[in-house]
């Protein structure tokens, strides 16, 4: 018989076993509040049912099993065929599967699609970030397919389709498709029209040979990619079916697999193209106009992710500081621990309250709505996708030296934490991207003013900076310089605007007091301390 010096005593359970969806009070409200009423009572079902999948044992162990068994590439079969394929854990093709049949991909013609797709990648994505890749890409391909009405009609059903069919096929052959994107080389980085990847057109009306290499190309195992290349007209969009019709492999040749910091379930890789078969997708010279929307989808994604990463960090901060036991009592009841977990808790509101919002406008579609989406989106990208580290961080810290060991789940969150705020347009094209918005249409000044300007009056901390981002507005000397700071202020401003109008008053008060009254230190627990923070707390606390 084993000899036990000690019983264990003060371990915090594993958060598992619950609604990921009911648990989340500001994703159940925001989708009570955008949401057409006569959809509500379906999309909360829907939602809580995936909400429980996500947080069941069994797809935790699916999320931990695909991040510690990465993708491998096989450039070749046993008789030396070129082949390029690659080898996922079959946890990974679980949770794929799972996120395409939940609707993940199925956004653009489904009432509300995009405020319901929106919440359930927020919930699906906790289990496990590296799936949400290829269900965003394969979501964003669809409004760029779009530009050319052939082009969608023959592939959007199969994008949109809840099918997951993981076998390489001719897609007209499959009722379900992934797709990725290439757009990034080595020479150009961000900057797309540096691109040298050539496209020769062919005989065949539309179609062209490509030449070249991508530095980046997400999802490779996908059945089609929307890539950039030089065509005699200019930089033109194409798509690049991964088997062609006859049934032969399209020449796309997997060079290798990147490794990295985090995301490592999901592939990304280098990929050549020589001769390979593509199709026009819009007119030639006119590639990032036809692509842009993809990028838009794909960056509101990025917030969503951050978001959903964001509630997962704080969520297992609260629920080891409601079971944690130090000096006494509850680390949850300490007023110094409560100060950092409703700090942590404020931004995590206010990143999906301000998600939730971008992804009811693309429902909504108006010219306004649009407008808004236009400044609305890089800004938030910027700022919620560069807050999702810091938060990761604070809430590893809160677990001590449990939170700093793999078997908690903690040092993956943070590894992940970077990659939203770099994929898409890392910080500065945001901001750039922001600046152009300003400078080009004035209509995205204008809605986006009239959505903040909808909360005036209920707080003078929001009063006060929207006034100063006024005053910011009206300078232009050395905008570009202060780029940063101008969009961090509007993103600020956009989330407080929206608190104000639909957090209990007791989170509005704290973020107000702290992001736009400048009370508040250059860390998280530095809220004023006379707030009601233990309100803030529990309405984070993950019970449903």
């Amino acid at each position: 018989m084993a000899a036990s010096t000690h019983t264990v005593t003060n371990q915090v359970p594993p958060l598992v076993g619950y609604d990921v969806f009911a648990a989340d009070r500001a994703l159940v409200e925001a989708v009570d509040r955008h949401l057409d009423p006569e959809l509500l009572e379906e999309a909360r079902e829907e939602l809580s049912a995936l909400g429980r999948t996500s947080g069941s044992a069994q797809v935790q162990e699916w999320g931990a099993l695909a991040n510690e068994n990465p993708p491998k590439l096989r450039t070749h079969d046993r008789y030396g065929n070129r082949i390029d394929e690659v080898e996922f854990h079959p946890s990974w093709h679980r949770l794929l599967g799972k996120g395409v049949s939940a609707g993940l991909t199925s956004a653009w013609s489904r009432p509300g699609g995009h405020l319901r797709r929106a919440a359930g990648f927020v919930i699906w994505t906790q289990a496990e970030a590296g799936n949400g890749c290829p269900l965003s890409m394969t979501h964003a391909a669809v409004p760029a397919l779009r530009t050319d009405p052939a082009l969608a009609a023959e592939w959007e059903p199969r994008l949109t389709s809840t099918i997951y069919d993981q076998e390489l096929r001719p897609a007209a052959q499959k009722a379900g498709v992934l797709f990725g994107m290439g757009m990034t080389e080595k020479q150009g980085g961000s900057d797309v029209r540096a691109n040298t990847t050539e496209a020769r057109p062919l005989a065949e009306d539309g179609t062209y040979a490509l030449t070249g290499h991508k530095w980046f190309c997400s999802a490779p195992m996908s059945d089609g990619f929307l890539v950039l290349a030089q065509a005699p007209g200019g930089l033109t969009c194409f798509l690049v079916p991964r088997v062609l019709e006859d049934g032969t492999r399209n020449v796309f040749r997997i060079q290798r697999l990147k490794d990295k910091l985090g995301n490592r379930s999901n592939a990304s890789s280098e990929v050549e193209f020589d001769g390979t078969w593509a199709r026009r997708v819009g007119d030639e010279g006119r590639g990032v106009r036809t692509i842009i929307e993809m990028v838009a989808a794909t960056r509101l994604d990025c917030v969503l992710g951050s978001a959903s990463l964001m509630r997962q960090a704080v969520a297992q901060a609260i629920h080891h500081s409601t079971y944690r036991e130090a000096f006494g009592g509850r680390l949850l009841d300490k007023p110094l621990m409560r100060n950092v977990l409703a700090d942590l808790a404020l931004e995590s509101e206010a990143a999906t309250t301000l998600a939730m919002r971008l992804a009811a406008a693309y429902d909504d579609g108006s010219e306004q709505e649009r407008a808004f989406l236009r400044l609305a989106v890089p800004a938030a990208k910027y700022w919620v996708t560069k807050r999702c580290t810091p938060v990761a961080v604070e809430a590893l810290e809160c677990l001590g030296g449990n939170g700093y060991v793999e078997e908690s789940g903690m040092p993956r969150l943070l590894r992940e934490s970077p990659l939203n705020s770099i994929w898409e347009g890392a910080g500065n094209v945001q901001a750039l991207d922001v600046l152009r918005a300003l400078q080009r249409e004035p209509g995205a000044l204008d809605a986006y003013l009239r959505e903040v300007g909808r909360a005036r009056g209920a707080d003078h901390r929001l009063d006060g900076a929207i006034k100063n981002l006024l005053t910011e507005l009206a300078d232009l000397d050395g905008i570009e310089a202060r780029a940063r700071r101008l969009v961090e202020r509007i993103a600020l401003v956009l989330q407080g605007s929206l608190l104000v109008r639909y957090a209990p008053p007791e989170v509005a008060d704290a973020f107000c007091a702290s992001r736009l009254g400048g009370d508040w230190g250059a860390a998280f627990g530095t809220l004023p301390h006379s707030l009601d923070l233990a309100t803030v707390v529990e309405r984070a606390r993950p019970v449903s």
